[in-house]
């Protein structure tokens, strides 16, 4: 018997974006909070290259000789972190900080955007299955 799923690789993969980016606008809101703070090294937090090769090569599905056993490990989609990568002041003559005000407010803008339409198309499909789920009443 087919196994059946409710849950496919498009909203898997719009589900683990939407929890990604909730994961930057915190390193981002941390930069701005640390904007004025001496020594204070930026914080860029990157997952769509990972999330993207996750997308284009999913890896099979690690089986366990047992249905009791619990495979090690989180592979595909939801093995997806991210990576924060600090960004040092290369200005001989500044304090150490190496946060943009500019740079940060456009980061926020831009993964405000793409949250906020990642929430639009998975309430769109979850709409589809309610709709489907309810015999189209």
């Amino acid at each position: 018997m087919a196994e059946i799923r409710i849950v496919d690789q498009t909203m898997a993969v719009l589900i683990k974006s939407l929890d990604l980016r909730a994961q930057k606008q915190q390193v981002i809101a941390a930069n701005i909070a640390n904007a004025e703070t001496p020594g204070y090294a930026a914080r860029k937090f990157t997952f769509e290259d990972d999330l993207r090769k996750a997308i284009d090569n999913p890896e099979p599905v690690r089986r366990t000789g047992n249905a009791k056993h619990i495979p090690l490990g989180a592979n595909g989609i939801s093995g997806v972190q991210g990576r924060i990568v600090k960004q040092r002041d290369t200005n001989p003559l500044g304090d150490g900080n190496s946060v943009s005000l500019d740079d940060e407010m456009f980061d926020l803008a831009e993964n405000e955007l793409l949250f906020e339409a990642g929430s639009q198309m998975l309430k769109k499909k979850l709409s589809m299955l309610k709709y489907a789920v309810s015999d189209g009443r």
